[in-house]
């Protein structure tokens, strides 16, 4: 009698378990199609145009083998023959400047505008919104505006200049000073971005925290430094680092403003990996591209850094 009670439970349970394996096999079937879109667009996007930059470093290509595919193997020749250009160490120089002058003035600016807008006073949004354009106009608009601005003979800032009466500036066409010509406009650009960034993470804080602080009697700079500061140290990571990346790579606005001249004066790793590739007559596709590969490695390293310190953190 207990077998004959026991056996319909047997069964009962036995299309129920088959029911949820099989569920669970319908679920791993969904995360495997809505995963396959993504990993299809970053091999197509991301991991095929990366191989292909490193093996266009390592053979010597011209127009005839690129187009047919038979380039003889150069191995590291391209990098070396990079490194040992007369280009190298004034683009490195340039692209050094060009980002750490911007990162700085970027974020500080960023930072100063968010906790200038935390206090939400009347317009505040209005205003937010109309920071945002800068980031918002496409590149080449921007670029063409500053070049304007900037145009020695009908630029209103020398117009501005001449008003307070101090003499023109060759701002474009200066080798002192063309690399800060582009840096101004690329700070202009990079502004909005750090704001909305920080300004979220601002937002983040409990206002509790401050009022915490300022009945401890900390003063406002106290309160910014040793309150605001680190609990906002993990945005400012990922903002300067994205920074970084982004500012690394930055091309449209030199190459409109001076091509990266005079004479190589705003040259950098950007601007330089182009002109090789695709700026004369008979393009260097192998040192354009160890070039773009070096810009990678520099991104890679500071990435890498990056996660370290979090993992630690």
């Amino acid at each position: 009698m207990s077998q004959a009670t026991q056996t319909p439970m047997a069964l009962d349970r036995t299309p129920a378990r088959g029911h949820r394996a099989a569920r669970r096999r319908s679920d791993q079937w969904a995360a495997w199609a809505f995963l396959v879109p993504v990993v299809l667009y970053l091999l197509v996007f991301y991991a095929y145009p990366l191989f292909r930059n490193v093996e266009l470093s390592l053979r010597n290509y011209t127009v005839r083998s690129f187009v047919q595919g038979d380039a003889p193997f150069a191995g590291f020749a391209n990098y070396a023959k990079v490194f040992a250009d007369a280009t190298f160490w004034p683009a490195l120089w340039h692209t050094v400047v060009f980002t750490v002058v911007s990162l700085a003035f970027q974020f500080s600016i960023g930072l100063a505008l968010a906790l200038f807008f935390s206090r939400n006073f009347r317009l505040s949004a209005t205003l937010r919104a109309l920071f945002l354009v800068p980031w918002l106009l496409p590149l080449i608009v921007s670029a063409s505006t500053w070049s304007w601005m900037l145009n020695s003979d009908s630029g209103v800032i020398n117009a501005v200049l001449g008003w307070l009466g101090i003499g023109p500036v060759n701002w474009l066409t200066s080798p002192d000073w063309a690399l800060w010509s582009v840096i101004i406009a690329n700070i202009w650009i990079g502004i909005p971005f750090n704001l909305v960034v920080l300004y979220s993470g601002l937002q983040a804080i409990s206002p509790d925290i401050h009022e915490a602080a300022a009945l401890d009697g900390a003063g406002g700079w106290q309160r910014f430094w040793r309150v605001t500061f680190p609990l906002l140290r993990p945005v400012s990571a990922i903002t300067l680092l994205l920074g970084l990346v982004y500012t690394l790579k930055v091309f449209d606005i030199i190459w409109i403003m001076t091509k990266g001249g005079p004479s190589g004066a705003s040259t950098t790793f950007a601007t330089w990996s182009y002109r090789l590739g695709f700026g004369n007559l008979v393009p260097s596709f192998g040192p354009g591209a160890a070039v773009g590969n070096l810009l990678i490695v520099i991104a890679l390293i500071f990435g890498l850094i990056y996660i370290r310190r979090q993992a630690v953190s």
